[in-house]
């Protein structure tokens, strides 16, 4: 049986979709590691909720955070070859941004994450998005990322979360707590 583990990286260095290796504080390595852990978030809110359409739209969510991903992985001239994030995707996103404000309450003031198990699992994800959203912005800025796309996807990603997680405390009949005391 083969080994989950390659004793590549022992050394504090490992590969992209292309050539070279990097050190692991890299910062297209943090990125990457930020955009896995929204993913494994988005994983967590996804085993939480009782909405069917929601779990749906997370596990494509998550499908696309991997396409993502790969994009991030690849070295600036592997990038073209991984882009597979396209435009219809974030179209996509904003059509389940759309139909989830039209079904929650927006509320006038920050809210206190926790209402629901589910919500607050909703919270924490949108919080690492906004991270990973934020080392994507630094790769893009630096030249090392090119594509747009991948900027706009996780931007609006956040808002879909924060999205998701009122629906989730609103569905399970909670007043929304404000962070006003």
């Amino acid at each position: 049986m083969t080994p989950f583990y390659t004793r590549t990286g022992d050394n504090g260095y490992t590969g992209l979709l292309g050539e070279g290796r990097f050190p692991k504080f890299h910062p297209r390595l943090e990125a990457l590691g930020d955009l896995d852990e929204a993913s494994a978030a988005l994983g967590l809110a996804r085993a939480l909720t009782e909405s069917e359409s929601t779990r749906e739209a997370l596990a494509q969510i998550q499908r696309d955070l991997y396409a993502l991903m790969t994009e991030v992985a690849a070295t600036p001239e592997q990038a073209a070859r991984f882009r597979t994030l396209d435009p219809t995707r974030l179209e996509w996103l904003e059509a389940q941004a759309q139909a989830l404000e039209a079904e929650v309450i927006p509320p006038r003031e920050f809210i206190l994450p926790g209402d629901t198990v589910a919500g607050a699992a909703f919270a924490l994800a949108r919080t690492i998005v906004r991270r990973a959203e934020r080392r994507v912005v630094a790769l893009v800025q630096n030249g090392e990322l090119t594509n747009p796309m991948l900027i706009a996807y996780l931007n609006r990603l956040s808002s879909v979360c924060f999205l998701f997680e009122l629906s989730e405390n609103q569905r399970a009949g909670k007043q929304t707590s404000l962070a006003k005391p």
